[in-house]
């Protein structure tokens, strides 16, 4: 393989990838809002030449490059957050700035920059004739993640029925490669009270109060949980709370709580669930412990529900992808550093829960996600789409 020559090609690109990115930046498109992004990229994939580009009942868009046998997949959410408090901004989220070496917008490194570098890799491909009998590529632009991580890829298996042999995931990796992330759930914890008027609280049962104790213990249950030497301990953090009273002047009568539960590798939802009902408040004040549930529309109104649980997913080091990924990095760019995520991926559904192996390599840095002022780097466009296009011919002669 003529590594030199991909980086060339992929050099050649920085230009029109530039564009490329900062087009769909100026597209506001956060979670069920995606249609004019997921449009910017049909267009794209068609100008470039892609065998064939689905949109499906969900919104999301796959592009198709090569017709061999193996299947190789190359995932990007396309949608974003939204912009928070703009006092926090020092430019327009949506209009964005480039200078020589940086591109400024919502979405820049979370993760826009992920399906430029995509598409951008298997037009190289094209360009290189790398494509062969021996695999296609398919490049997802992928709805709803930041709202239900992997509810996107659910459909594309469940549904679209496709299922590739493996799939880069494209989130931010500070240039490393990654091959595993914690996994997550939502938890909510209600408990009951009896109102009263708030002159004489001794006649009411304060909700809110139970669930003041409640909190101490969840605060302290945060210490205890499982470790694993590569992801790291799980974690449990309040992230919400919710009351109803029938004044402020009245002893409040319910109380809920969302639990942000972070799963290490080998912790289950049930455990996690189990833990928190066998806190000695949950069993004093009979607190209901639940997980939620998303059913939310999709930008084409489609609804898909399923329980916000995420699994926590590991893909061995000497795995073939990631063995490939590798040598793919090393042949234009040096010893890469192989590690994992802090946040959720959609590989919570692909391998998390369908076992297609998944590895991690994308442009832009984990600490732009969600920020104000966010920004990624023109060379780690670049560097992605070298690196994506080297990646299934090194693969499939494994």
């Amino acid at each position: 393989m003529d590594f030199n020559k991909i980086k060339e090609a992929a050099q050649g690109y920085e230009a029109a990838m530039t564009k490329f990115l900062r087009d769909l930046v100026a597209i506001p498109g956060e979670s069920c809002g995606e249609e004019g992004v997921i449009k910017r990229i049909e267009k794209e994939m068609n100008d470039l030449g892609f065998d064939k580009v689905v949109i499906d009942p969900m919104g999301n868009i796959l592009g198709y490059m090569g017709k061999g046998e193996t299947l190789i997949g190359y995932d990007a959410h396309i949608d974003t957050v939204g912009v928070g408090n703009m006092a926090n901004w020092t430019f327009d989220p949506y209009e964005g700035f480039e200078t020589d070496t940086e591109i400024g917008g919502r979405g820049t490194s979370d993760q826009l920059g992920g399906i430029v570098s995509g598409v951008y890799g298997a037009k190289i491909m094209k360009d290189l004739d790398l494509l062969s009998d021996k695999y296609t590529v398919v490049v997802t632009g992928t709805v709803q993640e930041e709202d239900c991580d992997g509810l996107c890829w659910q459909y594309i298996i469940n549904e679209d029925k496709v299922k590739p042999e493996f799939v880069v995931i494209t989130e931010p990796t500070d240039g490393n490669i990654y091959r595993g992330q914690r996994g997550r759930m939502e938890i909510r914890v209600d408990v009951k009270g009896v109102s009263c008027h708030g002159s004489a609280p001794e006649r009411g049962d304060n909700a809110i109060y139970k669930m003041a104790d409640i909190l101490q213990e969840v605060r302290e249950l945060n210490n205890h949980l499982h470790y694993d030497p590569f992801l790291g301990k799980g974690t449990v953090t309040t992230s919400e709370i919710f009351y109803t009273s029938p004044s402020r002047c009245a002893v409040a009568d319910s109380c809920a709580v969302s639990l942000d539960r972070r799963l290490t590798d080998g912790e289950t939802y049930e455990m996690a669930l189990e833990e928190v009902r066998n806190l000695p408040s949950c069993k004093k004040y009979g607190a209901e412990v639940s997980m939620y549930t998303y059913e939310r529309p999709s930008w084409t109104g489609l609804v898909y529900p399923t329980d916000c649980y995420f699994p926590t997913w590991v893909i061995p080091e000497d795995h073939a992808a990631t063995q490939a990924m590798v040598e793919a990095y090393k042949g234009m760019y040096g010893e890469p550093k192989v590690d994992k995520w802090t946040f959720s991926t959609n590989g919570v559904s692909i391998m998390g829960r369908y076992g297609i192996p998944c590895i991690g390599f994308g442009p832009g840095k984990e600490a732009q996600a969600h920020a104000p002022n966010e920004k990624t780097w023109k060379e780690d466009l670049v560097r992605c789409a070298a690196v994506y296009a080297a990646m299934p011919t090194i693969y499939c002669k494994k």
